[in-house]
């Protein structure tokens, strides 16, 4: 399974950014898939993540400005991320599980700034 992460980039606070993540598998196959971010110092966290039946699930610093969504037909996992600020700037993976193996896209570089 190849994971294939794009849509990082620069943005003024306040903007906006969609991130992607393409799957080479069917997403079906995945219990759940999610996008984590990491800067420089800290630890992975967990950014938002869906599962196979559809539940989602938001780190409380971004509940109300991302918005994470399936695209089945084209096996890509979206991250509509609103409102950004500083604290939002990081290194986002792609993830996905499925049966207890954990798979990873490579990180795509969000930075917020003015």
């Amino acid at each position: 399974v190849q994971l294939q992460a794009s849509g990082g980039g620069w943005v003024q606070p306040g903007g906006s950014l969609r991130l992607s993540c393409a799957s080479s598998g069917n997403i079906f196959s995945f219990n759940r898939m999610g996008w984590y971010r990491q800067d420089p110092g800290s630890q992975r966290e967990l950014v938002a993540s869906v599962t196979s039946d559809s539940r989602k699930n938001y780190a409380d610093s971004v509940k109300g400005r991302f918005t994470i969504s399936r695209d089945i037909a084209k096996n890509t996992v979206h991250l509509q991320m609103n409102s950004l600020g500083p604290e939002d700037t990081a290194v986002y993976y792609c993830n996905a599980d499925r049966g207890g193996t954990r798979f990873w896209g490579q990180g795509t570089l969000v930075t917020v700034s003015s």
